[in-house]
């Protein structure tokens, strides 16, 4: 259920997935959503992605390259956007940003940047406005599609994706999406936080 402090999503009520089926369901189902809107909410502030170039050129520590492969994804994007558009779906995004930002998230907001420039409609929330949500844990990784859909998306203790836990349950999309939706709505536009805390800092350390 979620209660007042936040997502509690008891497993049962879903089916965990693990990676490669998770990759496989939300394949099929994202296209199926015509007319309606996607929330993704990210919370952990250290993750790894292993087999991303992008990523593994930051992880050895060549933060030009990591960066020049970033740019790389634009054309990917924009049609990936131009798809998006064809079914009239919207895409929304909250990210939570602790500060002092942490390395990984450093790179990430590059890689966001790229994506609400390309259509992706995303902002950022400081964990100010969790204070509410996180009175017993924090709130987990959500991503909704439509009406009926959510993922809880899953990592391993080492912050690489390991599958979601899938429910189908509207009500609890519901929820999900509109506790997503009050973050998105209380947050600050990237373009506008990315260009006053992120643009001018120094190459980060990998982690």
């Amino acid at each position: 259920m979620l209660g007042l402090d936040g997502p509690r999503l008891d497993a049962s009520q879903g089916e965990t997935l693990p990676l490669d089926a998770y990759r496989r369901d939300f394949r099929e189902r994202q296209w199926t959503i015509d007319g309606q809107d996607s929330w993704k909410l990210e919370r952990g502030q250290h993750f790894r992605e292993p087999g991303f170039a992008s990523w593994e050129a930051f992880a050895r520590g060549d933060w030009g390259e990591s960066l020049r492969l970033i740019e790389e994804e634009r054309d990917y994007l924009r049609e990936f956007s131009q798809e998006v558009e064809d079914h009239r779906i919207t895409l929304y995004r909250v990210r939570v940003v602790e500060e002092p930002i942490a390395p990984y998230l450093q790179w990430e907001l590059h890689l966001l940047r790229l994506r609400a420039e390309c259509g992706e409609r995303i902002r950022v929330v400081g964990p100010e406005h969790l204070a509410d949500l996180e009175r017993s844990e924090p709130l987990p990784e959500l991503l909704t599609l439509g009406d009926s859909t959510t993922y809880r998306i899953r990592y391993t203790d080492q912050g690489i994706l390991d599958g979601a836990v899938r429910f189908t349950d509207t009500g609890i999309t519901t929820r999900c999406r509109a506790l997503t939706r009050d973050l998105y709505d209380a947050g600050e536009d990237l373009a506008s936080y990315f260009a006053r805390e992120v643009a001018q800092l120094p190459p980060p350390r990998p982690e």
